[in-house]
């Protein structure tokens, strides 16, 4: 009887020695099973949001989408001007025009004694938010370097930086010839420095084709016709950077906002005939 008991007592711990050896390598083969499908969904699945992947911005057209959208917005909310704005545009001193403010480095003189502007150029400069009043400091202290007359800031502070009788350097000699955005048979080696003001809009960094702001576009569409009435320029004379020379191809500078001034049509009072102006 007791070796009967001892056999049998041994025959159960063996069976329970083999079901736990048999258990063991089950365990680390599902552990291990598991470990691979892991990684396997994660290569296999798809992000939910395509959005959360950096994609290349496509390069812009001479004429981007938003430029359209927001253009005609522009246009239809554009300032009407004092009744006195024609006069007012001709003073010497630091002349303000109802709707824009304008910081005067330079206190403006006669219209007659200022370079022959002939041509207004939009430029964008790759600088940031804020960077409007220091970089027209800078042109103030040297008035030729390369640069501007008049600086746009983001949120639509104009600051003219400098004599209307001195020449900054701006432009490459309009060097662009490809007929691309305009008839450049007009604008080759003709549309430069000697005969144009430039004017510069800064905001466009880190995204060089990050649009002008609201406020920069408001301000614009007083800003230029203060301009052309001052110097008695038309509306077709006023040309983007992109348009006359050969420039950064990741978007096309000044050309949402030479669009706009065009398309506003303002004939400067000498220019002038019935119908043909918009106050």
């Amino acid at each position: 009887m007791g070796l009967m008991s001892m056999r049998l007592r041994r025959v159960t711990w063996l069976a329970t020695l083999a079901a736990a050896s048999l258990a063991l390598p089950m365990g680390v083969c599902a552990a291990m099973s598991s470990a691979r499908a892991e990684p396997t969904r994660a290569a296999g699945s798809r992000p939910s949001a395509p959005a959360q992947f950096a994609l290349p911005r496509p390069r812009p057209h001479s004429e981007p989408v938003p430029q359209a959208e927001s253009g005609a917005d522009d246009l239809a909310h554009a300032a009407e001007l004092p009744e006195n704005f024609r006069t007012l545009a001709r003073e010497p001193g630091e002349p303000q025009i109802p709707g824009l403010t304008i910081v005067y480095l330079h206190p403006l003189g006669l219209p007659a004694d200022a370079v022959k502007w002939r041509n207004i150029i939009v430029h964008q400069t790759e600088g940031p938010a804020g960077s409007a009043r220091s970089m027209a400091l800078g042109q103030a202290k040297n008035p030729t370097k390369r640069g501007v007359t008049v600086w746009v800031e983001t949120d639509g502070t104009v600051y003219w930086s400098t004599a209307e009788n001195v020449i900054p350097t701006h432009g490459d000699g309009a060097n662009r010839n490809d007929n691309k955005y305009i008839d450049n048979s007009k604008t080759y080696r003709s549309v430069i420095k000697t005969n144009s003001i430039g004017v510069e809009f800064v905001g466009n960094y880190p995204d060089v084709a990050k649009p002008a702001t609201r406020e920069q576009r408001e301000a614009w569409l007083i800003l230029v016709r203060f301009l052309q009435e001052r110097y008695d320029i038309p509306a077709e004379n006023i040309y983007a950077h992109n348009w006359i020379d050969f420039k950064d191809r990741r978007y096309c500078e000044g050309c949402e906002l030479a669009t706009l001034a065009r398309k506003l049509g303002y004939a400067p009072a000498r220019r002038a005939s019935s119908g043909e102006q918009r106050m």
